[in-house]
């Protein structure tokens, strides 16, 4: 079996956040028919593996399975440096069941804090966000794309975006991903550059 999808097939976006569905579908130029995991009912799986890639590859076959369709499915985090790569694949985790991220952002603040404190020779503001997008079958094939930005934890600015945009300064702007406008920000964002691989892949 050719892992192919051709323009105007149904594709499953393995979500069940409306506005992230429309972001896929935007971000594929409009190509395919859009339907949701949380449209049809299909329950969201444990992310129980340990990457960014795996966890994109299950909850992708886990759609792909239950809704006989091919689905897509992407999962990202903000991995920092003084942190050893924490919050990484538990980043949503972090903002709690209420999806919280100023809560997360106190943590990673205070967190940080203490890094300095025990490790100031060492110590480093870097960080990078790193998004997997995996495409995945019915029949079990999957493929997946990385994109990762560099960049440094900074004190909060901004108003738009999400998650932890305002603490994230990406290398070679003065300006955070919250300060930034949609369309820039979704010029040189991580998942902006996983599906720039995944479209030129399939298309």
């Amino acid at each position: 079996m050719a892992l192919t999808l051709i323009p105007g097939d149904k594709l499953i976006a393995a979500t069940h956040n409306p506005g992230k569905a429309r972001e896929i579908d935007t971000l594929l130029g409009g190509r395919f028919e859009i339907v949701t995991a949380g449209s049809l009912n299909l329950p969201e799986p444990d992310e129980t593996e340990n990457s960014f890639v795996a966890n994109a590859i299950l909850k992708a076959r886990h759609a792909a399975v239950k809704g006989g369709l091919p689905a897509l499915a992407d999962d990202s985090g903000l991995s920092i440096a003084a942190l050893n790569g924490d919050p990484g694949i538990y980043s949503a985790r972090w903002a709690g069941p209420h999806k919280d991220f100023s809560r997360a952002m106190e943590i990673i603040h205070h967190k940080m804090v203490q890094a300095e404190v025990h490790n100031p020779d060492t110590f480093s503001t870097r960080a990078w966000f790193t998004s997997a997008l995996a495409v995945a079958w019915p029949e079990g094939h999957a493929c997946v794309f990385e994109g990762v930005v560099h960049g440094q934890i900074v004190a909060p600015r901004g108003d738009n975006g999400f998650g932890y945009d305002p603490i994230f300064q990406p290398d070679g702007y003065d300006i955070t991903f919250a300060e930034m406008d949609e369309a820039q920000k979704d010029s040189l964002s991580h998942r902006h550059l996983a599906f720039e691989r995944l479209k030129a892949f399939l298309f």
